[in-house]
């Protein structure tokens, strides 16, 4: 699956467009990774676990895109943005979506 953040891709002309995609994962810190990150977050620096959570959540949001698109029959993805927010709630809480738009590509 050819994914993309630009409109188009040259020497390819779209031949139908399928649609938008997504890929969504709402995603917590672990209770470690929460225990070290607030260490973490009184001395300063980055926190690697947070970092990997983040990381993790990112993968599996555009993997889930992949799929959608997938199932729709779709040979490639243009422009393609990632976007997150904070859950609210009683738990720390990160949503991730990862969207675009899913299209069948013909080499020009």
């Amino acid at each position: 699956m050819l994914v993309v953040t630009t409109n188009s891709i040259d020497g390819y002309k779209v031949v139908e467009y399928m649609g938008m995609v997504r890929g969504i994962i709402v995603r917590s810190p672990t209770i470690f990774q929460g225990f070290f990150g607030s260490l973490k977050n009184i001395v300063g620096g980055s926190i690697g676990a947070y970092t990997n959570m983040c990381d993790t959540a990112r993968q599996q949001a555009y993997d889930y895109m992949i799929g959608h698109a997938e199932r729709m029959g779709a040979n490639a993805i243009l422009a393609m943005r990632y976007d997150a927010a904070e859950v609210s709630g009683r738990f720390s809480a990160t949503e991730v979506l990862c969207y675009g738009t899913a299209v069948v590509l013909a080499k020009i």
